[in-house]
């Protein structure tokens, strides 16, 4: 006879806020609770049951995570806040904000960045959408910005897109961009994550994107390594990248990512600060773009 364990679970906060604790946890200390919760009711119950089935741990909570995440893809079209901020240019153009993971898509405004394009009357109307982490992993937010952005805004008159991402939106500024190159003007990212730690070190180690090797991969099942080899054949001139510039914090959990992006890029492209990954550095950096008058 089958002993079958069975357990209820009350999650202590989102799938999203639970993943991105998990992924980073030194930066989501205590958040709402959610780690202390965890730690006492959950991983620490766990990790003596699966040392004594000497079960990895942290594949344990790889598995359980994604699972909990895949109930949050979407295909639905993005919802988007629009701002109408250029009134001194004859020249249709519009920037795309992309958030990060945690946060909010209305945060652009009240965290003063919709305000800093109209008081600098950059040439620029904005573009807001929830391109929330279900994108993702639906591996849907390419087609939904093509079709729910793009395609209307380029219908009404609008000539060049500038796209803004930060940190998971940073990302998918990428990814769009390599998709579809000839829609976008340029590209801020700022903090981006680029991929986990076993790609980039991987690179790393090779001595740098120019001196790795991507190998035989399979696209459709290992994105980062496609990611990864698009940007190779970039610096090797093979295809032709839109302007692309990079901030990121000294003390980012993602730098040394960054920092292989930034070995790619014009020093002039680069531009670093101290702090982590935090709002208050990516603020910081989206000043200094303002500042070195990369908008245009």
């Amino acid at each position: 006879m089958r002993n079958v364990i069975r357990q209820s679970v009350v999650l202590p906060a989102s799938t999203e806020k639970l993943f991105e604790m998990y992924i980073n946890p030194s930066t989501h200390q205590d958040c709402d609770g959610v780690n202390q919760g965890w730690d006492k009711y959950y991983w620490t119950p766990r990790r003596t049951y699966l040392a004594s089935m000497k079960i990895s741990l942290t594949g344990f909570a790889f598995v359980v995570a994604i699972s909990l995440l895949f109930s949050c893809s979407t295909n639905a079209p993005l919802k988007t806040l629009y701002y109408k901020t250029d009134k001194y240019t004859t020249q249709k153009s519009m920037l795309i904000f992309l958030r990060g993971r945690g946060g909010s898509h209305e945060d652009f405004a009240s965290e003063g960045l919709i305000n800093d394009i109209i008081i600098r009357k950059l040439p620029f109307d904005v573009a807001a959408p929830n391109a929330h982490f279900g994108y993702y992993i639906g591996r849907t937010l390419i087609p939904r910005l093509k079709a729910d952005i793009i395609e209307p805004a380029r219908a009404k008159g609008y000539e060049r897109f500038w796209l803004v991402g930060f940190s998971m939106g940073g990302l998918g500024a990428l990814l769009y961009t390599r998709q579809y190159p000839e829609d976008v003007a340029g590209v801020c990212v700022i903090s981006p994550f680029l991929g986990d730690v076993n790609i980039i070190r991987e690179i790393r180690d090779a001595g740098g994107v120019r001196q790795w090797d991507p190998g035989e991969y399979d696209p459709d099942n290992d994105w980062q390594r496609m990611f990864w080899h698009w940007l190779k054949q970039q610096a090797e001139g093979e295809q032709l990248l839109p302007r692309l510039y990079l901030g990121y914090g000294a003390e980012d959990s993602f730098a040394t990512a960054n920092g292989l992006l930034g070995d790619l890029l014009p020093p002039d492209h680069v531009f670093t600060t101290s702090g982590g990954h935090t709002p208050k550095t990516m603020k910081k950096l989206w000043h200094i773009f303002l500042k070195k008058d990369v908008l245009k």
